[in-house]
């Protein structure tokens, strides 16, 4: 599943890639995808004659703003003041957008396709089809309609994301701190491959319980997160499955991961074998000698 490097990725591809991109024509492929509104000709109006104005993520989800033209005859010219509400996006295990300047026909997995006044396509595909999207109409709170989003704890990179928190959080829990890393209400963005090299950079075991962890150890855990995922994003995030960008290209972070993906090789630091082990039904890699 793309974690938070994977959709700041996409996002900044979409923000480069669509400007001025005005939707004229909207084109449901398989209506499962659409999450919100439950009528989908709702969501095909809500959209039509919209200005993709901004696009933001929060956690996994990327959030289009829109803007409303003020008639049919399209024109970058004629946009109105008038918020239109959002597009909201998750993709899940297997989604990706691509943006085709040249009309093609789609594939079979092509789920969503948003048009412009020039026919250039914004076009959503997902192959295990388990992404969604949602229209919520200016008026509406989007973190009210798409429970997810409104549960979603503070971003890695944000203030709220600081030692006095991690502390709070794990004081008493008896869950591991690979299973604290995981829980979007707690972090947003963080999944598997990131939770597993973030541990391994701060020398914490991820079987752990949360509240062994000393503060020095949440100092260097805090530390580790921000550098691993910063260092993903420059990377175009990471690619092992079905993870593409806006241009259809691999992530290069899979190439430079020091545990996740790399059972039975030595580990970069002290040549001990990498061992792999489910946690919560996730696959977690880790040195056990490096790792306390």
């Amino acid at each position: 599943m793309p974690e938070l490097p994977e959709v700041e990725t996409v996002r900044r591809g979409l923000e480069q890639k669509l400007k001025n991109f005005i939707i004229k024509r909207v084109e449901i492929c398989r209506e499962s995808t659409v999450a919100y509104p439950t009528n989908k000709n709702d969501f095909i109006e809500g959209l039509q004659n919209s200005l993709i104005y901004k696009w933001d993520r929060r956690g996994k989800y990327l959030i289009a703003e829109l803007k409303k033209t003020q008639s049919n005859n399209i024109d970058a010219n004629e946009i109105s003041n008038v918020n239109n509400g959002v597009l909201v996006v998750h993709l899940r295990m297997t989604g990706y957008f691509t943006f085709n300047n040249i009309l093609t026909n789609p594939c079979k997995h092509t789920r969503i396709r948003l048009f412009d006044n020039k026919n250039n396509e914004l076009r959503y595909i997902d192959i295990r089809s388990f992404g969604q999207m949602w229209w919520v109409k200016d008026g509406l709170l989007p973190d009210k309609i798409i429970k997810g989003l409104g549960t979603l704890g503070p971003e890695p990179f944000s203030e709220k994301f600081n030692i006095s928190y991690l502390k709070k959080i794990i004081l008493n829990k008896t869950r591991s701190i690979k299973s604290i890393l995981l829980d979007q209400t707690i972090i947003a963005g963080i999944g598997n491959i990131y939770a597993d090299e973030s541990l391994y950079s701060a020398g914490i075991s991820p079987f752990r319980e949360a509240r062994t962890i000393k503060e020095n150890e949440l100092k260097k855990l805090k530390i580790a997160i921000v550098e691993v995922l910063t260092k993903s994003i420059g990377a175009g995030g990471t690619t092992f499955s079905d993870f593409r960008d806006l241009e259809g290209e691999n992530g290069n972070f899979g190439l430079q991961t020091n545990v996740y993906r790399r059972t039975g090789k030595q580990c970069r630091k002290c040549k001990n074998l990498i061992e792999r082990k489910k946690i919560s039904g996730r696959s977690t890699h880790w040195c056990r000698k490096c790792q306390k």
